[in-house]
């Protein structure tokens, strides 16, 4: 049965670094967390791997954290995870490094087999079908925008409404709107900044401090309560 908690981005607001989910994550987690996690740290192309690491157990204060990186064979380390941990970042390094060390797979098969998985802003993106909603600038070109398909349906994390004063450029809304003009059979789930999909089996779950938002093609966008559940 698929576990995932997929959290829109690292911080909400002015609470900080992981703050605000902290307790998400504690309680998805549940006594996996005294186990060790395997982090992945590839998106975060401003901080090395060994800082991405450590500044994640500093926030949710967990040493059980252990990044990928420091295992030779990472398929295995994959396949004998009981919980995975995907960090925010760039979208397009993430999805590439995944594809060039084979992992895609990997983290598909160990989450159908009961790992938990959870991942925030670019981590979370990649648990859609495809990373096409993605914020992010395209640095580096990943083998496929196909992702994790662990939510069947497309995530648009850090979702903004409307546009910034004095900024012409399309609103988010707009850009969404052009995806599904070239992808009408698509389903987008926007999650703003402090929410959160929290996934068991086949069912979803927001959670967080403010509604969501699916997009459709040409369909007026549908609000989603915070403690709504629906199937996927």
């Amino acid at each position: 049965m698929k576990n995932a908690l997929l959290i829109s981005a690292s911080s909400y607001q002015d609470t900080g670094y992981l703050r605000h989910c902290k307790n998400w994550v504690k309680d998805f987690l549940g006594e996996s967390g005294k186990e060790e996690i395997l982090f992945i740290p590839y998106a975060g192309v401003r901080r090395t791997n060994d800082e991405y690491e450590q500044k994640v157990i500093d926030r949710l204060k967990n040493k059980n954290i252990k990044s990928i990186h420091h295992y030779e064979d990472k398929i295995s380390a994959i396949k004998n995870a009981s919980s995975i941990a995907v960090g925010g970042g760039n979208t397009f390094m993430l999805l590439y490094t995944l594809y060039k060390l084979n992992l895609i797979e990997p983290i598909k098969e160990a989450v159908a087999n009961g790992a938990k998985y959870f991942g925030w802003s670019a981590g979370a993106n990649i648990a859609g079908k495809t990373m096409m909603t993605t914020n992010d600038m395209p640095i580096i070109m990943p083998k496929s925008f196909d992702s994790l398909n662990i939510f069947p349906y497309q995530i648009n994390p850090h979702f903004i409404s409307g546009k910034l004063a004095g900024h012409n450029g399309e609103s988010r809304e707009e850009r969404l709107e052009e995806f599904l003009i070239a992808n009408p059979k698509e389903t987008i789930y926007a999650l703003p900044e402090g929410t959160a999909l929290l996934i068991t089996g086949s069912e979803a779950e927001v959670i967080g401090h403010s509604e969501i938002l699916k997009f459709e093609y040409q369909k007026e966008i549908e609000k989603i309560e915070v403690g709504t559940k629906f199937k996927i």
